[in-house]
């Protein structure tokens, strides 16, 4: 069972007012002043201990083990972001040095301290001092290194070599979002765990738990949509319930598209008819009839129809045209060309496999 997050859990004495400080979404400041009620749900119910993890047994145990037989590795973590990289490891710490974590423990944002300075400086200096653990379960101190993938290759290099050095007294965990950005140098001396996007079960599992401690109204629709709209992120996952829950009373599917803004299953089912039925000019002006009525971005329209096609009998070389078209259209989309253009390339797009699909049958 989660628990809310205390200055005492993460600071300790030194620092009364503050609990914890990140600017990515993971960690945020908490004051004296400001009840529990005005902490982000993925604080609040962040794991707090290495059993309470959502998904991802087998990595967890494994570095459980490791840990415990005092043969922990230098850690690399890497996946999709809301996966529990983060909290697996500031699980782990909180298990290995409890209330001494923020003597034993430097916590970098690599997206925000990614030059070779903070490689000589901060980490160096961590690394070298004296362990001061005060009865602490692991003698052995622990760098985390978030988003270690922003870091420079110089950083990186420099990172290698204290690494070798300081390995009797420090452990270093990196976690990252893209392992490819992480040299090989620094990839081999790690030990490698790919957090995969969290499947269904467990996302709507940790949601039950939110729902029920908050006592939320939230309808079987509802829960669907939260768990669809995620893709496997939890934060995501939970960032969404606590906006739909502070704009509606009842939790349901269209208060989530609605808070949201992305386009309703029902409304991608009506535009995909038009696509694959209606001549070009109805189509397009059916289009932007919704899209306008209704505030949809065309990038997510193209998104979500690339969906259903996966969901349309076709052959599978029509489909996979399609695909790339749609795919190339929301890749213009994403620098900002026009939306009546590519518009009118989604509809050339899906007038072209029609025509394919009336010459497969005949």
């Amino acid at each position: 069972m989660a628990e809310e997050i205390s200055v005492m859990d993460i600071d300790g004495d030194d620092y009364p007012n503050v609990a914890a400080v990140n600017n990515k979404g993971k960690s945020v400041a908490v004051s004296n002043n400001i009840g529990p009620k005005s902490i982000p749900w993925v604080e609040k119910y962040r794991p707090q201990s290495l059993s309470d993890v959502a998904a991802h047994r087998d990595i967890v145990d494994t570095i459980d083990r490791l840990a415990s037989s005092n043969r922990l590795p230098h850690l690399l973590l890497y996946g999709p972001p809301g996966t529990g990289k983060t909290s697996t490891v500031l699980a782990l710490a909180r298990k290995l040095y409890g209330s001494q974590m923020h003597n034993m423990v430097l916590d970098l944002n690599a997206s925000d301290d990614r030059g070779i300075d903070v490689v000589r400086q901060q980490i160096q200096d961590f690394a070298s001092t004296q362990s001061i653990s005060f009865g602490a379960k692991f003698s052995v101190k622990l760098v985390l290194l978030d988003e270690a993938d922003a870091m420079t290759k110089d950083a990186q290099f420099a990172l290698r070599r204290v690494i070798e050095k300081y390995t009797k007294n420090t452990r270093f965990a990196l976690i990252c979002n893209h392992v490819n950005k992480i040299i090989t140098a620094l990839q081999s001396r790690c030990t490698r765990f790919r957090f995969a996007p969290l499947d269904a079960v467990h996302v709507t599992e940790r949601l039950n738990h939110v729902i029920k401690a908050e006592g939320l109204d939230v309808t079987e629709s509802g829960l669907k949509a939260l768990v669809r709209l995620c893709n496997g992120d939890m934060r995501k996952a939970l960032n969404i319930l606590q906006s739909t829950h502070m704009a509606s009373q009842q939790i349901s599917e269209e208060a989530v598209y609605l808070c949201t803004g992305n386009p309703m299953p029902k409304d991608i089912e009506q535009i995909c008819h038009w696509l694959l039925n209606e001549p070009f000019g109805v189509s397009y002006s059916r289009i932007s009839e919704i899209k306008t009525r209704k505030g949809l971005a065309l990038v997510d329209i193209v998104r979500e129809v690339t969906m259903f096609v996966f969901m349309i009998k076709m052959p599978p070389d029509v489909r996979v045209q399609l695909i790339n078209q749609l795919a190339d259209i929301e890749y213009r989309l994403s620098f900002g060309c026009n939306d009546k253009l590519q518009l009118g390339s989604v509809i050339s797009a899906f007038t072209q496999a029609r025509s394919a699909l009336v010459s497969a049958v005949k």
